[in-house]
């Protein structure tokens, strides 16, 4: 993949030396990462290297202890998800956070739900909408009408983030978005962040899996107890490359102690 920076060009995020502590632990250690329009970022590392505590802090979940957020530019103050929203930033979380009782449409606007002049719930109207985005990002969706409950996990991931790009979501956090999909859903997943980056949607990816992160990211932001190993163009580095990072807390090229 080619990678997107360019000189001049603003980045969606930057998150600047920050820090984040528990009981005493050092989750997050003076780490900076930045994304850039139309750029996938991969965060990896084992279980408790501290990559989803950092993109919780940009999601709003947490707040650092020290650090600074920028989003296109400017000087962030993200104190709860909701601030996050309203700076386009929107969150997949591994569990999709769908309510499997119900269909696709009212799924995509489960608690922004669109009514009518009456202030009834316009189920026609969401659904229409529905139907708009669907056909931008899974022409092939058709289980409009079933619960999500029904759908198989590629579906199930395209209505999740359909509702993120409906709602103008710039910056996109997806944790593990092919955990348990077989082959062709993976590819499914894969042609929907494809979409995303031709629109300039910018995509933090948490991943284990480096060979998920080798196909979908232009870089990776490895971490270990932590701290930032390194970041690195994907081009430039290969699978074993990225397990050392992982395991030995070493760039490519670096000799480990």
């Amino acid at each position: 993949m080619a990678q997107v920076q360019k000189q001049g060009v603003t980045p969606l995020v930057e998150m600047r030396d920050i820090c984040i502590s528990f009981g005493g632990v050092h989750a997050v250690d003076h780490v900076s990462v930045d994304l850039y329009p139309g750029e996938v970022v991969g965060l990896l590392g084992h279980n408790g290297a501290g990559k989803s505590t950092l993109i919780k802090i940009l999601s709003g979940a947490y707040q650092a202890d020290s650090g600074e957020i920028h989003v296109r530019g400017k000087k962030a103050t993200i104190t709860n998800p909701r601030d996050a929203r309203a700076l386009k930033i929107e969150t997949i979380y591994q569990t999709l956070a769908l309510a499997d009782n119900l269909d696709a449409a009212s799924n995509l606007f489960l608690g922004r739900e669109l009514v009518t002049p009456l202030g009834l719930v316009d189920d026609d109207a969401m659904e229409a909408e529905t139907r708009k985005i669907m056909a931008k990002l899974n022409p092939n969706f058709k289980k409009f009408n079933d619960p999500v409950s029904a759908l198989s996990g590629g579906q199930r991931q395209s209505v999740a983030i359909a509702r993120a790009v409906y709602f103008d979501a710039q910056i996109l956090i997806m944790d593990e978005p092919t955990a348990a999909l077989g082959p062709h859903e993976t590819q499914m997943v894969s042609e929907l962040i494809e979409q995303l980056k031709a629109q300039g949607i910018g995509i933090f990816l948490i991943s284990h899996d480096i060979h998920d992160v080798m196909k979908l990211c232009d870089r990776a932001s490895v971490m270990k107890n932590g701290q930032l190993v390194g970041t690195v163009d994907v081009d430039d580095v290969t699978d074993d490359d990225l397990l050392g990072m992982i395991i030995l807390g070493k760039k490519p090229g670096v000799a480990a102690d």
